[in-house]
């Protein structure tokens, strides 16, 4: 598991090792992941990273500012944010089945996503983050070809079970990566803008998301962002490496 759950393509060396050698009935662990993005305001962190320029000890080098928003958020920062920073419920973008998923399925993935933000507040960017969970297979594969139920984001809904460890024996045991919960080594994922867009309260964020394996190195992702809010539409590239 990478950062943001496909960064540097490890997924592909383990459904390579399930399609030669898992038996049938054998176990794959985590078996199952979810990939969650979520709008963001984080007010602390730009103006760490921006306002910082336009009073340095009393000299204005607001001139470093452009080069700053490039420097600071050309390319997405894994960090540690709570759940105070986001603005919404978060979205699924993809339900991985580790013992049905292949290779293919994990080189592009397309996603439309709709918000409606829960507070007034400057929207930063977006949260990326994650949740794997340790069961087996609904009904134990014969071969690596049947399959087992999918989740959409219609089924997953934000509650405790999904945030906590398992209250009964026969639930899974699941490792959230989420703002809420206690930081891990993945933290989360933040995709910022160069400038921050004011949204209210009830108003809606919507657009895609595509993350693709990069064809320069295939650990690094290509992340496509498409979103629109009060009217304006906006696209955010940036590579992972």
């Amino acid at each position: 598991m990478g950062y943001m759950l496909l960064y540097e393509s490890m997924l592909g060396s383990v459904i390579t090792a399930r399609d030669r050698w898992l038996k049938p009935g054998g176990l794959i662990l985590p078996s199952h992941a979810t990939l969650y993005m979520a709008p963001v305001t984080h007010p602390e962190r730009y103006s760490e990273s921006i306002d910082f320029w336009r009073n340095v000890y009393g000299i204005d080098m607001s001139a470093m500012v452009p080069l700053a928003k490039q420097c600071a958020f050309e390319e997405p920062c894994v960090e540690t944010i709570s759940g105070e920073n986001v603005l919404t419920w978060p979205f699924v973008v993809k339900h991985v089945d580790c013992y049905t998923v292949t290779i293919q399925e994990l080189e592009s993935i397309t996603a439309r996503y709709r918000f409606t933000s829960m507070m007034a507040a400057p929207l930063h960017g977006f949260a990326f983050w994650f949740d794997v969970e340790f069961s087996g297979p609904a009904i134990f594969p014969t071969n690596n070809q049947v399959q087992s139920p999918q989740l959409t984001s219609s089924d997953i809904q934000p509650s405790d079970s999904q945030r906590k460890k398992r209250q009964k024996p026969n639930e899974a045991l699941v490792l959230s990566t989420a703002p809420e919960d206690l930081p891990t080594h993945w933290q989360q994922t933040l995709l910022y803008f160069y400038d921050p867009i004011e949204v209210q309260q009830d108003q809606v964020i919507e657009g895609s998301i595509t993350l693709s394996q990069s064809k320069e190195n295939p650990r690094f992702m290509n992340i496509h962002l498409e979103y629109a809010s009060g009217g304006r539409a906006f696209v955010k590239e940036s590579v992972m490496r």
